[in-house]
């Protein structure tokens, strides 16, 4: 096996004594050394992901629920409007009405009144032709009286008393009625009721309490009328 020399690697002769090459000493007995390799440099890392390649990209977790919330949010959101714009309606009608209200007088001659559509008023004279039947004879006038026009129809209510019984008003306002009426007794009140046509009803309500309006019996007439076919 040949030699080498110990500092430059050299392969020597046996009979020298030097290195021919770099003049340094031969020991003796130096025992044979494998011939320099030099090591081939590391192979380019292939494709993929491998030592010394970057790492991949987080993935990112998907909040499967975002959707969802995005779609209640926009519903919460449509309710909340529309809750804004019935309360402002509701305001603008209010103020609508308290601009029409029309409060004049004190007391029992307080009236009330909605240009075009109601009018309350504790002395207002209601006719037999504004409550569809006559007014039971000596009755006096009370507070209540109410007056209602509408697009649709009307409607009137007044309030009377008399010192005379319920049985007597009762049977006054039958004789008036006719057969056609109908006649509902609770015992202290009494309700009679006619259809004049399909757009046309008078109720008579009769009541008569001892420890109410002192002792006298009091009558409400209520008229009606639809301009509905």
């Amino acid at each position: 096996m040949a030699s080498y020399c110990g500092k430059c690697g050299t392969e020597l002769s046996p009979d020298k004594q030097f290195c021919a090459s770099c003049g340094a000493p031969v020991a003796a007995g130096f025992a044979p050394v494998a011939p320099y390799q030099p090591v081939p440099p590391a192979p380019p890392p292939t494709a993929g992901y491998g030592l010394g390649a970057p790492a991949p990209p987080a993935v990112q977790p998907v909040a499967s629920g975002s959707s969802t919330v995005k779609i209640i949010l926009i519903v919460v959101g449509v309710i909340v409007l529309l809750g804004i714009l019935a309360v402002a309606a509701v305001g603008f009608f209010a103020w609508r009405v308290s601009r029409a209200i029309h409060v004049s007088g004190t007391g029992d001659h307080a009236s009330v009144s909605i240009p075009g559509v109601m009018s309350a008023n504790t002395t207002e004279k209601f006719s037999a032709s504004d409550l569809g039947t006559d007014i039971y004879p000596g009755a006096q006038s009370e507070k209540g009286g109410v007056r209602m026009t509408l697009p649709t129809g009307s409607w009137i209510t007044a309030i009377y008393s008399t010192s005379d019984s319920k049985d007597q008003v009762v049977a006054y306002y039958k004789s008036k009625f006719g057969s056609e009426s109908g006649v509902i007794d609770y015992g202290d009140t009494a309700m009679l009721s006619l259809k004049k046509s399909d757009k046309e009803l008078v109720t008579v309500t009769v009541s008569s309490k001892p420890n109410e309006n002192n002792g006298r019996t009091r009558l409400a007439i209520m008229h009606t009328t639809t301009t509905k076919p």
